[in-house]
């Protein structure tokens, strides 16, 4: 897996993932589990999207 996510990207997805992570449990609301998602690409630094979009941020 070729990292795919630059620097703002990352960043930004990692905030927007804890964020929708903390409503969640906040809110005791199962849809904070989305969160993950964000939070998981912005970690490893790959999103799969961006395969078929021929997109890479970390340039």
């Amino acid at each position: 897996m070729t990292p795919n996510v630059g620097t703002l990207d990352r960043t930004l997805r990692i905030i927007a993932g804890v964020a929708i992570v903390g409503w969640g449990v906040y809110a005791q609301n199962w849809l904070g589990a989305i969160g993950l998602v964000p939070l998981a690409t912005g970690l490893l630094r790959w999103c799969p999207v961006y395969l078929p979009l021929k997109l890479n941020t970390g340039k």
